[in-house]
């Protein structure tokens, strides 16, 4: 199990990090797309299909985060370049 998450922690936390906030507040004006589709979610609103790949992908590094620091033990471990 370990060596299927170590992908999580290939890219760097920072990088991570930059994607996150980028993504989250992209758009700016009039509103993030994050912000506006959170909003839509909670008010029952976000049934278009546009609209639920706009949520994954404006907060896909957030998750990627989240998972990345559920799964502490496979750390350091990359298993990407054929290992």
């Amino acid at each position: 199990m370990r060596r299927m998450l170590a992908w999580l922690h290939c890219p760097s936390m920072g990088m991570l990090i930059a994607a996150a906030l980028l993504l989250g507040a992209m758009p700016l004006v009039p509103e993030p797309h994050l912000v506006e589709k959170l909003r839509m979610l909670f008010n029952g609103t976000l049934v278009k299909p546009i609209d639920i790949f706009d949520l994954f992908w404006h907060s896909w590094p957030i998750l990627w985060i989240i998972l990345r620091l559920l799964t502490p033990g496979a750390a350091g471990q990359c298993a990407i370049g054929g290992r």
